[in-house]
C-alpha cells in the first residue's frame, strides 16, 4: 500500500498575553461558528481562500461485514489550521501547542509559521473533543477549527489488509478504502463486505498460531464461499492495523497484502487441476495406470518424487500420494496446448479480478514448451496469488463451474459462473483429493464429521538464479463438506521450519493449519459435524448433536 505527500503542517496562533488583556472570557464566549468553522483569531470566517478548504464534509459511509458488523467507520474530530498572518510570534506559538500535541515538531512548526505569506496553514487534522479544549484553553490567536471526523476501525487490525486506510484528508489510500473509495466518499448506507467477523477472526488466529508454531516469515489465508464467490475470510500475516499503517516504513512487510498482492508457486496444489483437465478432455480415464517408478529427463532437467511410489500409480493414487512423475505423464497425455488453454480459463493467467486494485497478476513461463509443461503441471514454475488459485480451485467445488472471488456483497459486481469442467468431472477429483486427505499426504488436515477434501503443495523456493535447496513455499487447499462442496479453504505459508520430529513439507504444517482453521470456523458457517455408524443397509450419518440429543 503507498501513501500520498503528506500534507502541510504549519501551525500558528497569536500572544497569549493580548487575549488576556482583551478579556480571554469574553472572546470564547462570542466565538463565531460558521460552515462548521470556529475561528480564533476575531474573524467569524476563515480567512480569504480557505474555504475550499475548509467545505462541509460528507461523512464516509460505514464499512460492515455480512452481519451488519461494524469494521470501519467515521468518528466527530476536529481539523486545526493556522494563518501566520495574524500571530507576532510563531515560536511561541509553536512551542505552546507542543505542550498538548506533543507529536508536533517545534523546530518545523516554527519555520513554517515565520512564513508571513501564507494565510492558511494545516497544523493538525483528526484532534479529539480533549485535545480541542486543550488548544481552546491555551488562548492562542490565528487558529481556526473545522468539525471534522476521522476513520475509526473498531477491530483494529482485523481484516486490515482487505479493508485499508485513508489519509488525513480522509480519501481512501489502500485496500477496499482505495479501491470503493467514490461509493464510500458520497457517504449513504454502509459499504456491506462478503467477509464473516468470526470467520476472519478464527482464520487470522489460526494463521497467526502457524506462523508462530512453524516460524514462517510470511502467511495468507483465504476462505471462500464455493458457489457465490463470495469470500468469507481473507488474512495476511504480517497483520496491519489500519490506524498506524501510515507509520510503517515504506518496506515494512506487513504493508503486502500476501492473500492478493503476492505471487507464490504453490506447487502440488496444482496437481488435481491438471488431472481434472486431462479427464475432462478424455485424455485419460479413472481407471489408467502410469508407471512412475522411475524419474524424467527433460531437456536435461530431472523430475523425480520426493517419496517416489514404487509401483504404477492410478490418476486417484497420483494425488493422493503426490507424484510429479505421475502427473507429468498426466499432462502428457492431455497436450501442451490443451493443458494451457484449460489453465487459462481456470483464470489463472490473469489478474485476479477481486475489489482490490493491489491484485498482482502472475508470473508466467515465457513459453509453454515441454519443460514448462510439465513442471507447471505441479505448481513450479508458474506463480499466482491466493486468491486468483482460491478462484480456480471453486471449480472443484461448484459442479465444475469457476467463479470469480468477490469482496462486495452488492449484486451488480457479481459475474456469472464459468463452466470449465463437467460436474463429474469436478466430483470425481472432489474424490479423489478426499482419499489424499484419508490415506495421503494431506491426513492433518482431517477434522472428523465434516469430509474435508484437498491436496498438499510443497514448492522449492524461487531465489536469484535458481530455487533454495531448503527454503518451501507450503501450502493446503481444501474442499468442504466432500460429500457436499460448499466452502474452499486456502493456507499458504512461506518458508516454515521443521520442529524436532517433524518435517518441512506442507503435509507438517500448512495441512494442520487448514485442519484447525476449518474446525474453528465450522460452526460459524452453520455446520454441523456428522458421524458415520455402520449399519446392515450401509453407512447411516447423523449429526453430532442429534447423536448427542438421543443419548
Amino acid at each position: 500500500m503507498t501513501e500520498r505527500p503528506a500534507r502541510e503542517a504549519m501551525r500558528g496562533g497569536g500572544l497569549r498575553s493580548r487575549l488576556v488583556s482583551m478579556g480571554l472570557l469574553a472572546v470564547f464566549a462570542t466565538i463565531a461558528v460558521k460552515g462548521g468553522l470556529v475561528a480564533m483569531s476575531g474573524q467569524n470566517s476563515a480567512p480569504d481562500g480557505v474555504a475550499s478548504a475548509f467545505a462541509p464534509s460528507v461523512r464516509r459511509a460505514d464499512i460492515v461485514d455480512r452481519n451488519g458488523k461494524l469494521l470501519a467507520t467515521s468518528v466527530p474530530a476536529y481539523s486545526l489550521a493556522a494563518d501566520p498572518r495574524a500571530m507576532m510570534d510563531g515560536d511561541l506559538v509553536a512551542r505552546e501547542l507542543a505542550s498538548v500535541l506533543p507529536d508536533l515538531d517545534v523546530e518545523t512548526i516554527s519555520r513554517r509559521l515565520a512564513n508571513k505569506s501564507r494565510a492558511f496553514v494545516w497544523v493538525q487534522r483528526g484532534l479529539t473533543p480533549r485535545q480541542r479544549q486543550a488548544v481552546f484553553d491555551l488562548g492562542l490567536e490565528g487558529l481556526i477549527f473545522r468539525e471534522d471526523t476521522v476513520r475509526s476501525y473498531p477491530e483494529q487490525s482485523l481484516a486490515g489488509h482487505v479493508l485499508g486506510f485513508v489519509g488525513d484528508d480522509g480519501q481512501g489510500l489502500g485496500g477496499i478504502e482505495y479501491s470503493m473509495d467514490d461509493r464510500l466518499a458520497s457517504g449513504g448506507d454502509p459499504l456491506v463486505l462478503t467477509l464473516d467477523r468470526r470467520v476472519q477472526f478464527g482464520l487470522e488466529a489460526e494463521l497467526s498460531a502457524a506462523v508462530g508454531e512453524y516460524d514462517a516469515e510470511r502467511a495468507a489465508g483465504i476462505v471462500m464461499q464455493a458457489r457465490t464467490g463470495e469470500v468469507l475470510a481473507m488474512a495476511s500475516w504480517p497483520p496491519i492495523n489500519p490506524h498506524t499503517v501510515r507509520d510503517l516504513d515504506k518496506d515494512d512487510p506487513s504493508r503486502i497484502d500476501n492473500a492478493a498482492a503476492s505471487v507464490f508457486e504453490l506447487g502440488s496444489i496444482f496437481k488435481p487441476l491438471t488431472v481434472a483437465g486431462a479427464l475432462d478432455a478424455g485424455a485419460v480415464r479413472p481407471s489408467d495406470v502410469f508407471d512412475v517408478r522411475e524419474p524424467l529427463v527433460i531437456r536435461g532437467q530431472t523430475i523425480s518424487d520426493d517419496h517416489p511410489i514404487s509401483a504404477r500409480a492410478t490418476p486417484m493414487e497420483i494425488i493422493a500420494h503426490s507424484s510429479n512423475i505421475g502427473t507429468v505423464k498426466v499432462a502428457w497425455q492431455m497436450g501442451a496446448r490443451r493443458q494451457q488453454e484449460f489453465f487459462a480459463s481456470l483464470g489463472l493467467f490473469d489478474r485476479a479480478p477481486v475489489e482490490l486494485s493491489a491484485s498482482a497478476k502472475p508470473l508466467l513461463p515465457p513459453q509453454f514448451d515441454d519443460l514448462y509443461a510439465a513442471t507447471a503441471s505441479y505448481g513450479h514454475g508458474i506463480a499466482v496469488t491466493p486468491i486468483a488459485f482460491v478462484g480456480a480451485f471453486s471449480a472443484l467445488a461448484n459442479d465444475g463451474e469457476r467463479v470469480e472471488p468477490t469482496l462486495l456483497m452488492e449484486p451488480e459486481h457479481r459475474r456469472a459462473p464459468k463452466r470449465v469442467m463437467s460436474a463429474p468431472t469436478a466430483g470425481l477429483v472432489t474424490a479423489m483429493l478426499r482419499q489424499a486427505v484419508l490415506d495421503g499426504t494431506g491426513k492433518a488436515a482431517d477434522v472428523p464429521g465434516y469430509q474435508v477434501a484437498g491436496k498438499t503443495g510443497t514448492a522449492e523456493r524461487p531465489i536469484p538464479g535458481g530455487y533454495s535447496s531448503t527454503d518451501n513455499i507450503c501450502s493446503f487447499a481444501a474442499v468442504f463438506p466432500a460429500d457436499r462442496p460448499e466452502f474452499v479453504v486456502l493456507i499458504v505459508l512461506d518458508n516454515p521450519k521443521a520442529a524436532p520430529g517433524r518435517g518441512r513439507a506442507a503435509a507438517w504444517n500448512a495441512a494442520p493449519t487448514a485442519g484447525r482453521v476449518i474446525e474453528r470456523i465450522a460452526q460459524p458457517l452453520g455446520l454441523e459435524p456428522m458421524i458415520e455408524e455402520p449399519v446392515a443397509s450401509g453407512p447411516r450419518q447423523h449429526s453430532v448433536s442429534a447423536r448427542r440429543n438421543s443419548l
